[in-house]
Formats: structure tokens, C-alpha cells, sequence
């Protein structure tokens, strides 16, 4: 009896081997490049946008009319001044914590907090300014183009 048990042991722990080698063995070269593309991390070209702040665009051309998906990474202790948008921005915080301030005053003092997860509506014509504090922030932002920034700075 025991030797029974043994044996259907090891030959669960076969097949159990057998699937972990099979499924490991599939990789992104596998899928069909007509139905997904990827981009893994560190194939994602980042562009340094001034200091603290660097882009990627995923989708589009945030320059041009239509569609746009890009990437925006602030840096610890960078903070963009007031400003606008012509066309509404739908962000998503995807890591960090984003620091969010309304109105032509820049008071980065009486930003609030935005956790990673969290999903904003930026309207158009609105001012606004944003960036990190203490942690690298990086956003998700889907919007239309052309992306323009408009400075709304009260002095």
C-alpha cells in the first residue's frame, strides 16, 4: 500500500513537472504579432521633457490631431507651474503618489495626494498643476491631440 501511494505521488509530481516545463516554455515570441503587441519595460523609449519629467509615447502622436497614449514619469521633488489643456486628459496614477493643485496660484504646499491606482479627469481650459514629492510618479495619460500646455501662472 504504501509503495502504491509513492508511486502515485511521483507520478503526480511527474505531470505536475511536465506542465510548469510545457507552460514555461511559451514565450511572447509565440503569439501571433497580428492579434497583440507588446512592449516589455525596458523596450518603452523614454524622452526627457525638461527637468524631473521624462515621456513615452505608447499610442499616437500627442503633437498631432487625434488619438494619444503616453507615459509620463515625474521625478522626487519636480512640480510642473500652472497651466491648461485645450482637450480633457483621462490619467491614471500606475505608480507612486501624484500631487494635484488647482488654480492660477502655484502652492505646491495645498497639492493633494493621488494614489498610485487612482484615476483623473483633467478638463479642458482648467488650470492646474501637478508633479511628485517625495517618490517617482508615473502616469498613464490618454487624451487628444494636439496636447497643448497652456501657462496659467498668477505671480
Amino acid at each position: 500500500m504504501a509503495r502504491v501511494r509513492t508511486l502515485r505521488r511521483l507520478v503526480k509530481f511527474t505531470v505536475a513537472a511536465g506542465m510548469f516545463v510545457l507552460l514555461g516554455s511559451v514565450c511572447i515570441a509565440d503569439l501571433n504579432p497580428a492579434a497583440i503587441a507588446i512592449q516589455l519595460p525596458n523596450q518603452i523609449k523614454w524622452v526627457d521633457k525638461g527637468p524631473g519629467q521624462q515621456v513615452a509615447v505608447l499610442v499616437g502622436d500627442p503633437d498631432k490631431p487625434g488619438l494619444y497614449v503616453l507615459l509620463n514619469k515625474w521625478s522626487p521633488h519636480h512640480m510642473s507651474h500652472p497651466h491648461y489643456h485645450q482637450y480633457d486628459r483621462y490619467i491614471t496614477v500606475l505608480s507612486g503618489t501624484w500631487w494635484v493643485g488647482t488654480g492660477p496660484k502655484y502652492d505646491p504646499d495645498s497639492t493633494v495626494a493621488i494614489p498610485a491606482g487612482s484615476y483623473v479627469r483633467h478638463f479642458a481650459k482648467q488650470i492646474h498643476w501637478d508633479g511628485a514629492k517625495d517618490v517617482e510618479c508615473i502616469l498613464e495619460i490618454v487624451g487628444q491631440g494636439p496636447a497643448t500646455s497652456v501657462p496659467a501662472e498668477q505671480k
